[in-house]
């Protein structure tokens, strides 16, 4: 009865969320002075190479909490349609720029031009997949981030091979164009409003998840939630957080769970994005060309689209979340200590770090399947927004204090050690996170 659904939707998904993952993952291979003359043409340090990564992540903030409300009250199809054309002109702006400072403002307006993305597909798979499903589904979607930076390393690598800087980022920052379509009429908000599924799918589906949803209705809905400026009006969320202070509060009080789970997708965020960014630092001095580096950059994250399938559905059929997430940390860290320790032996610090870069993309899904069991429907939305948008400041501060400390230290040993310990810091914190209820026999 499912094939229908999981054609239809996560396909299309896929491929959109993989684009915008390009624009993340060809910086790093530009910013890398082997391969590229970025870093030399904009006069960038380790330091301002490190802000120009993380920057993005300031403006990815912005839009995360008003997006993932928009798309719950509106649609999530439209949200989505209006971010790909926002940061196809940012991801363009980006190569046009001649300067630090006008290359770091079109990573944050590119932020600021995804950010709306993340809690939107969220929203949409939420409508989509019953609890049962919900991890595969958020994994199958989150394979854009390892294949993303596969396909965007190996074409990048090649590019900047053959071709200046500028012109990789312009030609591949035009991509959500050609995909604007697609998206548009392939992808549907709800089971009811699409054509092609049959009526006996459309009714599991309503039937099943209005179940799950009055489940979780809480007695107390959101105070956030119920204001007409907010039901109106984008900025009314930003009215509300400014003015109701007291009332957000309360309500972090009431759950929070929110609260660790931002803590936790920030230190995530720190390593994921951290170790992107400076990857390719431990590639330097050993002759590869661009396309060689694009192969060892590109080697773990193929392993980490393998690894995300196999834990998603082994979580999904155990309805076990947390010790999933611990220990992936758990094994994420230990490697990338191993790693460091060992960077005299090439080959072998090569192996460890392959095993340490899937942690944070293995861990995705058993990771946003809590927050949609065990939050009442009313929160939902609004706190996956919240949880996305604090935890994704980790996306900064990790490329920044990673370039800060190998500044300072002129090494990879130290920033990749703190990198390590910060994401065992939230393997601990994973057992501060609520169980989700047993599921209903099917």
């Amino acid at each position: 009865m499912r094939s229908q659904r999981w054609r239809h939707i996560i396909p299309v998904a896929l491929v959109m969320y993989t684009i915008s993952y390009v624009d993340r993952t060809n910086v790093s291979m530009a910013l890398t002075p082997k391969v590229s003359s970025l870093m030399k043409d904009l006069f960038m340090d380790d330091r301002m190479k490190g802000q120009a990564a993380g920057i993005f992540f300031f403006g990815y903030v912005l839009f995360q909490i008003p997006g993932g409300h928009l798309a719950a009250r509106w649609s999530a199809r439209k949200v989505i349609s209006l971010c790909l054309v926002a940061w196809g002109v940012c991801a363009v702006a980006c190569g046009l720029a001649q300067g630090f400072r006008q290359f770091e403002a079109a990573r944050f307006f590119l932020g600021v031009a995804e950010s709306g993305v993340f809690p939107s597909m969220l929203v949409l798979l939420a409508n989509w997949f019953p609890r049962s499903e919900r991890a595969r589904a958020n994994a199958y979607w989150n394979l854009c981030q390892p294949l993303a930076v596969v396909a965007s390393s190996l074409l990048t690598g090649a590019l900047l091979d053959q071709y200046s800087w500028r012109t990789v980022l312009v030609l591949e920052g035009a991509l959500p164009f050609l995909w604007l379509p697609v998206w548009w009429f392939c992808i549907r908000d709800r089971p009811r409003d699409a054509k092609w599924i049959s009526a006996e799918e459309r009714n599991y589906l309503e039937t099943t998840l209005r179940e799950e949803e009055d489940a979780l209705k809480p007695p107390n809905p959101l105070p956030l939630a119920a204001g007409r400026v907010w039901e109106r009006a984008p900025g009314g969320v930003l009215l509300k957080l400014i003015f109701r202070g007291g009332r957000l509060w309360k309500w972090f009080v009431d759950h929070p769970a929110i609260l660790v789970m931002i803590a936790i997708n920030f230190l995530h965020n720190c390593l994921a994005y951290g170790c992107m960014t400076f990857f390719t630092s431990s590639l330097e001095g050993r002759g590869f060309s661009g396309l060689q580096n694009g192969l060892l950059f590109a080697f773990p994250y193929t392993f980490t689209a393998v690894l995300m399938v196999l834990v998603a559905r082994h979580s999904d059929k155990a309805n076990e979340r947390r010790m999933h997430l611990a220990l992936t940390y758990l094994i994420c860290g230990v490697c990338l200590i191993l790693s460091v320790s060992l960077h005299g032996h090439f080959w072998l610090s090569y192996g460890l770090l392959c095993l340490s870069i899937p942690g944070p993309s293995v861990a995705l899904s058993p990771f946003w399947a809590i927050p949609s069991e065990t939050l009442p429907i009313g929160t939902r939305g609004m706190a996956m927004g919240l949880i996305n948008a604090c935890g994704n400041l980790g996306g900064y501060y990790g490329p920044d204090i990673a370039g800060w400390l190998k500044k300072k230290s002129g090494s990879l040993e130290l920033p990749f050690d703190a990198l390590a310990i910060g994401i065992l810091i939230a393997a601990a914190l994973t057992f501060l996170l609520p169980r989700a209820a047993p599921r209903r026999p099917a």
